[in-house]
């Protein structure tokens, strides 16, 4: 079975092949179908984000069930599936009190099943997978709580953006109590991430949408997911080009980079009682100043949002259904496609910053 593995930060992914033991209690063997390519996986090449070694990364995709472990009822032999990649346990505080998507014992396992094992190996190093899930890999055995089943209208490759990129974006405005119709909206970052934060914008009837951008190119690209304006912060200062837009600032601002410039900037074009949502992963102990009197006499907020900001599971039908009713483009954020061999080419364009997203298809 042929996987994309890191064995050290800064070095390529090696494409070799692995052993894949059974499912156990409470667990499912998956055939992965495709796999987008995050910056999030980025993060662990570059360093920027820690955690065990060697790892097979990836952790937005969807796949077919081939076989399941005892006791599990949620999927069968031959379903398929968007890959979420929090399992929550549903026991925790953070379940029991409706924010599944912060599973603390998702969190303190990690990189393992929830049983702190794994089930990848190479000879008799034992080989890690990404959120556990790990889609960077022709086979995986997965949590059952991580298995979604969905309609067979949907593409795998648009099912896989939904396992991360979509959900992230969409349900970090539509899951978002400060969001209201009619609001002006900045989004800084326009790569797969951002673009969905501009169509969940526009799906909760935003009057103005703004994308702000270093690359010419991207802007361009952001129009067709529902922008209505573009600022590149590389030409001119975006905080002053959007209060001169706006007439003092946006109702809400997203950072969907992560980055101590692009949060600042993004808390900065807020108008008085505006809220800016800091939704890309920054690197880690990345720290961010803030005019703490301006936070206060302008009463503005500042929040983080995780995976959509709510349950992963009930983010995915809400997507699934708005896809299937042609509200949501998603084929349209595919700009590239590769095999499992090609893996290192697919970050290479995500580095240069090249428009949509890449996906790896099985």
């Amino acid at each position: 079975m042929k996987a994309a593995v890191l064995y050290k930060p800064n070095t390529p992914l090696i494409v070799e092949e692995l052993n894949l033991s059974s499912p156990k209690p409470g667990e499912v063997k998956v055939r992965m179908a495709a796999a987008g390519v995050c910056a999030s996986d980025h993060h662990w090449m570059t360093g920027d984000a820690h955690g065990p070694m060697p790892i097979v990364l990836g952790h937005e995709g969807a796949a077919v069930v081939e076989e399941v472990g005892e006791g599990v009822t949620r999927v069968k032999p031959g379903d398929r599936c968007i890959l979420s990649f929090v399992s929550s346990c549903g026991y925790c505080r953070l379940c029991r009190t409706g924010s599944p998507q912060l599973c603390d014992t998702a969190g303190i396992t990690g990189a393992t099943l929830f049983d702190g094992t794994t089930r990848l190996s190479k000879g008799e190093t034992s080989v890690y997978q990404m959120a556990k899930v790990g889609v960077f890999s022709e086979m995986g055995v997965v949590p059952e709580q991580a298995c979604h089943k969905m309609p067979d209208a949907v593409p795998f490759e648009v099912a896989a953006l939904i396992g991360c990129s979509v959900t992230t974006g969409v349900g970090a405005v539509i899951n978002n109590p400060a969001s209201r119709p009619g609001s002006t909206v900045a989004v800084f970052g326009c790569g797969g991430v951002g673009l969905n934060v501009i169509q969940g914008a526009k799906l909760m009837g935003a009057s103005r949408i703004i994308a702000v951008d270093i690359y010419n190119h991207k802007l361009e690209f952001t129009y067709k997911f529902g922008a209505t304006d573009v600022i590149n912060s590389k030409e001119v200062d975006a905080v002053q080009e959007i209060k001169n837009m706006t007439g003092g600032g946006v109702d809400l601002a997203f950072d969907s980079f992560g980055s101590a410039i692009t949060t600042s900037a993004a808390v900065e074009s807020l108008r008085k009682n505006g809220t800016a949502v800091l939704v890309g992963l920054a690197p880690v102990g990345a720290e961010v100043p803030i005019n703490m009197v301006e936070l206060v006499r302008s009463q503005k907020t500042l929040i983080g949002s995780y995976y959509g900001s709510a349950s992963s599971h009930e983010t995915f039908d809400k997507l699934i259904d708005w896809y299937l009713k042609g509200r949501l483009s998603i084929d349209e954020l595919i700009t590239r496609r590769y095999v499992i061999d090609e893996i290192n080419e697919g970050f290479d364009a995500l580095s240069r910053g090249e428009d949509g997203r890449g996906v790896i298809i099985f």
